[in-house]
């Protein structure tokens, strides 16, 4: 009695080996998809943290002449400059809103001096993932003495 030899793949041997291959595959380029997403979505925020820095410097060395008289409601600054919802030159799809507010227009402390400090509020607005994302950053200007 002779035994036949058994040699080569079986299609089932190939089928799985191919249905292997296929889900390896598959993660590879799912991890590889959201780590391209999550870089991109992290230089979008960097950008928008970078204006917002620059934003900040800028009201800074404005001084508080440029924005004495201004209060939330306000859409332009004294010089006529929208306040509001505007393009930032250079970044395509960042919009700066700049947000002046006025020590009293917060509550508590009765005894607040008018136009004598303001609080500034840059918000940088972008689209990531198909939603508006937004970055703040807050400063106090005094009036000098």
């Amino acid at each position: 009695m002779k035994l036949k030899r058994e040699e080569g793949f079986t299609g089932v041997d190939i089928s799985i080996s191919i249905i292997i291959l296929f889900i390896f595959v598959s993660i590879i380029v799912s991890l590889t998809y959201q780590m391209n997403t999550t870089y991109k979505e992290i230089e979008r925020r960097g950008q928008a943290i970078e204006i917002a820095v620059k934003e900040i410097e800028k009201i800074k060395n404005d001084g508080f002449e440029k924005y004495q008289g201004l209060y939330t409601t306000s859409t332009t600054d004294n010089e006529g400059n929208d306040l509001v919802n505007q393009e930032i030159e250079g970044k395509q799809g960042y919009n700066k809103t700049i947000i002046i507010r006025d020590y009293t227009e917060i509550e508590g402390n009765e005894y607040k001096i008018k136009d004598a400090v303001k609080k500034a509020t840059v918000k940088i607005a972008y689209q990531s993932k198909g939603e508006e994302q937004t970055v703040e950053l807050s400063t106090i200007l005094s009036k000098d003495n």
